[in-house]
């Protein structure tokens, strides 16, 4: 288990500093720090994302008893992936440490000057975003590993796949950072991440809901009266942000959907 933990806190750091070596050291792209750093640290959260997206894939598609039923991946993937949200919170952090700082951006001359005050600010700023960070590894991660006693892997598989949302989101975030909001593949990205939000993380809990429900013969309606109010707790806590981020995806979308309407309009002739 330790090796396990271990490997993850090797694993998802090196990949970020080798990463940004390579977009800093390869001669046809000699990428600024900040550029290298704030691009890394996304790509490896997309490969977190895969990665966690597959392991949730083979989990639940190998469980036909959705409560009985375990397969060793689920346990080895979430002491493999813990050490990713810590390094996540550092990585998020000195995205919006460079962020301020890059030419042109918007927010740069009210860029805190020393780091404690950046802190400070990015803490404000992204509270929400640490706050899940910290929930997932000082609550779920051990609710996930010793509270559930090796029941539930398919429920555990299925919020794997939750982050198959996530390629889609750091794509968008680096559009948006470069001003490639004109483009077309902003366009489709920003279409396929609403949708893959949608299905991935809103739909997730009303789906496993419906699963217990057909398991137990429970009506759909009758499901959260009748599992643990603990299990309705932890469900309504986490569904919570989602439906947050949702909302705030959508409103980014009708933005962009109104802006390429209104480019598109015949101008009036005089």
């Amino acid at each position: 288990m330790l090796t396990i933990l271990a490997a993850g806190s090797v694993f998802f750091p090196g990949l970020f500093l080798l990463s940004k070596q390579c977009l800093k050291s390869i001669p046809a792209l000699r990428w600024s720090e900040g550029d290298a750093v704030i691009v890394s640290a996304r790509l490896v959260s997309s490969v977190q994302a895969v990665m966690a997206s597959s392991a949730g894939y083979i989990i639940a598609s190998s469980c036909e008893d959705i409560i009985e039923d375990q397969h060793w991946l689920t346990c080895s993937y979430i002491m493999f992936a813990v050490p990713y949200f810590v390094y996540d919170i550092y990585a998020m952090f000195m995205c919006y440490w460079y962020k301020l700082r890059v030419k042109g951006h918007e927010e740069a001359s009210a860029a805190p000057q020393h780091m404690s005050s950046a802190l400070t600010s990015y803490l404000r700023r992204e509270f929400l975003m640490v706050l899940h960070h910290v929930v997932m590894v000082t609550v779920c991660f051990p609710v996930s590993v010793f509270w559930r006693q090796g029941k539930g892997d398919y429920f555990q598989g299925i919020m794997f796949m939750a982050e198959l949302s996530t390629p889609s989101v750091c794509l968008g975030k680096i559009l948006i950072q470069y001003k490639q909001q004109h483009t077309l593949l902003h366009k489709v990205n920003g279409a396929l991440m609403l949708i893959t939000f949608f299905i991935c993380r809103v739909l997730l809990f009303p789906y496993l809901y419906y699963v217990y429900g057909r398991y137990a013969s429970i009506p759909f309606h009758m499901v959260p009266l009748m599992v643990p109010w603990h299990c309705n707790l932890g469900a309504a806590l986490l569904m919570a942000p989602q439906l947050y981020w949702f909302s705030l995806i959508c409103r980014g979308a009708l933005r962009l959907f109104m802006g390429s309407s209104r480019s598109q309009r015949p101008r009036a002739s005089y």
